[in-house]
């Protein structure tokens, strides 16, 4: 096994990504790589795969790795040249590769390439390298069939949301009286009567106290892509939290992103508090869970019309969030259907920690193979 030190422009070369709007987005099989995850599907694409993305902007240094042609977004940066080293121990490199510290942005951070350029990295030999990336891709293969469980799981409860609360196909439905669409005993009601919204809030970042380990602190980029957010980057110290008790939010409430990227909706698992982008509801009744879930995953477009009043950057406060409208069904299908899909979130909240222990695994493993801790 071989190591050799050398500069990283002469490991791989990188490219900023490409802008491109959500109103530009023409359906198409290729996928729009942010700087946290697949934002989109396009019909074009700008770079060939295996592709090897990271963060530039907003999340920096987060590594994701693409098998197909695919577009990055402008928001990253993407390999462009692997000058003879193999994609996938790229990167996993970048994965242990602390690129945050070379950001030279103010409020919203930005990946300097040019700084990367300069720094001297230490590489091995092409054999190594893919020995290296072979062993990591059994964790990850792992992950990514649990991953397609998850999505398979989530399609199916969200399959039988539309046949119920949709197309109407509930149980009994045939029996049901039905006046302009909307079935006998259900009620137009408010976001605000279905429990307590709470609008998130941030500790006083100048009290370094206030932060730990003790109380997880959920923040947009910890709710893409999943359902659970069982992962926060930050979490608050009891003191910390203990400074606005009334942030706190019980298992099984709703959390739904309403500030800038709107639309993303989690729901808690353990007791935790968010930021102020954050709406959630605590709902006065379990059984609404599931329904109300998907009711919000429903109503993207509808809270990026509430949002916008003509600024730069969508904004869906405390009062108009409340006071969104919606159809409340029958509490009795309300519980049904809850108890029908509750296996599948059961399931899903099983596939995803266990996706967690796999990743913690891997990065243990991670960083000690690329520091040649662990020889191959």
């Amino acid at each position: 096994m071989k190591w050799e030190n050398k500069k990283f422009i002469d490991f791989i070369q990188l490219q900023r990504g490409h802008d491109l709007t959500r109103e530009q987005f023409i359906d198409g099989p290729y996928p729009v790589v942010s700087s946290t995850s697949i934002m989109g599907y396009h019909n074009q694409y700008k770079a060939d795969g295996p592709g090897v993305v990271i963060g530039r902007s907003g999340t920096l240094g987060k590594a994701q790795y693409i098998n197909d042609n695919y577009w990055p977004h402008n928001t990253t940066l993407y390999v462009k040249d692997y000058k003879g080293n193999y994609p996938r121990f790229v990167y996993y490199f970048l994965m242990n590769f602390s690129t945050d510290k070379h950001g030279g942005g103010s409020a919203v951070p930005t990946l300097n390439r040019n700084t990367l350029s300069s720094i001297s990295i230490r590489v091995p030999d092409f054999t190594t390298q893919k020995r290296i990336a072979d062993i990591l891709s059994a964790y990850d293969d792992l992950i990514e069939n649990n991953q397609k469980q998850i999505k398979l799981l989530e399609e199916a409860a969200m399959w039988l949301y539309k046949e119920w609360f949709v197309k109407l196909r509930f149980p009994g439905h045939e029996k049901t009286k039905i006046e302009d669409g909307v079935p006998e005993g259900w009620k137009l009601t408010r976001v605000k009567r279905m429990g307590q919204v709470i609008t998130g809030k941030t500790p006083s970042t100048a009290i370094v106290e206030n932060y730990g380990e003790d109380i997880p602190f959920v923040k947009i980029p910890d709710m893409h892509g999943v359902i659970y957010p069982l992962k926060t980057e930050v979490k608050l110290s009891e003191r910390g939290a203990n400074t606005q008790k009334n942030k706190f939010l019980p298992p099984k409430s709703i959390m739904v992103s309403c500030i800038a990227t709107v639309g993303l909706v989690c729901i808690t698992h353990e007791v935790c508090q968010t930021n102020q982008q954050i709406n959630s509801i605590v709902l006065n009744d379990e059984d609404h869970l599931y329904y109300m879930f998907f009711k919000m995953k429903g109503i993207k477009s509808l809270l990026e019309g509430v949002g916008s009043n003509g600024a730069t950057m969508t904004n869906v406060n405390k009062t108009k969030f409340e006071n969104i409208e919606l159809l409340k069904p029958e509490n009795e299908i309300l519980k049904k259907f809850n108890n029908l899909v509750e296996p599948f979130f059961s399931n899903i909240l099983a596939l995803s920690k266990q996706n967690e222990k796999l990743k913690e695994a891997r990065d243990k493993l991670l960083s000690k193979l690329m520091s040649g801790e662990i020889e191959v």
